[in-house]
């Protein structure tokens, strides 16, 4: 049963203070499947507690795998003797990156039998990219009955096209290839921090990876890989969910523990629409904007502007002054969220994979749903600025990539509780 919780938010409040981001949530979660290539122990250091992690934890013990919190974000992680292939729907059906184990399952144990995944409902994602990446690999697959099934003898180095920079698809190839024989070029690899981290951990555990970060990434097969201790990165996500929090209540916000290249696309953006930004290191300053010009957004593989942060960019938009367009390139179902922008008093045209929005002066309170985790971001954000008291339910959609939102939100001011 999902967690039936709901936020209830009153707007209005500049946010102001500052704010620590916790680790990636989608580096943790192929990081995690990585650890399976190993038959040593890894410790994952930087872990954030979240939903999406706690049922990557559940598909990796059902393998077999020993997992244990050492503590409150590092995570110990034995795949030593696990013998167990099959991912059940149960567990598949809850998160997309749990499908992130076939690679590995087939590098250590030669088959895997996983559920087609779930997750948001925000677009078809299909794993085609990479069963083409495996079958080149040598490995033969079938379907039956919700499963896809996975053999081989002896994973073979290939040169693999992908036809879309998918992330999933290129993290599952290089873990696989990582331990098949002989020399894996794949082309159109994803540039994102997340895969190049995921090459760096492997690359610490005795991989042979070059090229990340690049459209060639090529990885060198060996015959075994060490378990290593490892820090996650700060989730850019997160800390560009915070960056457009802090321009939509006209606030001044530090954002500590952050990559601000990572977030490059975004800071651009939060310039061209009148706001001061600042960073350093590893730290973003927002400062209260004059006013907020409307802008319009392309949604792109990293470095472009990333698909994740379009829904928070939408409810910034929405009390812009002028007309923005944004254009959703990565997925085709990705304004949900538009609805119920709407139902607070949002201008929002949806036209194919374009949604035009005109600024209007305020928000107003609505109840209101969230229908998936980058959408239910983005009803926060409206709700802190609407007059009124928003209701948000579904939130256990929100609680899949953020960690204590209520609590951090709190802290820098803002008027919200869970109930």
């Amino acid at each position: 049963m999902q967690n039936p919780d709901k936020f209830l938010i009153t707007g209005g409040k500049p946010l102001k203070g500052t704010v620590v981001i916790d680790g990636a949530k989608n580096s943790a979660l192929s990081i995690m499947a990585a650890c399976l290539l190993s038959r040593e122990v890894s410790i994952l250091e930087n872990v954030p507690r979240l939903k999406d992690v706690y049922s990557m934890i559940e598909v990796i013990k059902i393998l077999g795998v020993n997992v244990e919190w050492i503590d409150n974000n590092t995570l110990s992680i034995d795949p030593d003797d696990f013998n167990n292939y099959e991912a059940p729907y149960e567990l598949v059906k809850t998160m997309r990156a749990s499908f992130l184990v076939m690679g590995p399952l087939l590098a250590r144990l030669k088959k895997a039998k996983i559920s087609l995944p779930g997750g948001c409902a925000i677009g078809a994602r299909p794993v085609d990219f990479h069963l083409k990446g495996f079958r080149a690999l040598g490995a033969n697959i079938t379907t039956e009955k919700g499963y896809i099934k996975a053999e081989v003898k002896e994973l073979k180095g290939n040169d693999i096209y992908i036809d879309f920079p998918s992330l999933g698809a290129t993290e599952n190839i290089m873990m696989a290839a990582s331990l098949a024989e002989g020399t894996t070029m794949i082309e159109n690899a994803a540039k994102d921090p997340e895969v190049i981290e995921l090459g760096n951990f492997l690359n610490k555990m005795g991989a042979k990876i070059d090229g990340l970060g690049n459209d060639i990434v090529t990885i060198t097969g060996v015959k075994s890989l060490k378990g290593v201790k490892y820090r996650i990165i700060p989730d850019r996500i997160e800390g560009g969910t915070y960056m457009i929090a802090a321009a939509i209540t006209r606030g001044n916000v530090e954002i500590k523990n952050v990559n601000p290249y990572y977030l490059k696309s975004c800071i651009v953006k939060l310039e061209e629409s009148g706001l001061r930004v600042s960073t350093k290191d590893d730290s973003i300053f927002i400062s209260d904007p004059e006013g907020i010009k409307s802008v319009d957004i392309k949604t792109m593989p990293f470095p472009g502007f990333p698909t994740d942060m379009q829904a928070q960019f939408m409810a910034l938009m929405t009390i812009a002054n002028g007309t923005s367009i944004i254009t959703e390139n990565v997925f085709e179902n990705r304004f949900a969220h538009a609805g119920d922008l709407r139902r607070m008093g949002a201008d929002i045209k949806i036209e194919g994979r374009n949604s035009i929005i005109k600024g209007v002066k305020k928000l107003s309170a609505a109840p209101v749903m969230a229908s998936d985790l980058r959408g239910g971001a983005a009803l926060v954000l409206g709700a802190l600025v609407a007059e009124g008291t928003t209701e948000i339910s579904r939130i256990y959609h929100i609680d899949r990539g953020y960690v204590r939102l209520e609590e951090k939100l709190r802290s820098l001011g803002a008027n919200v509780r869970r109930e």
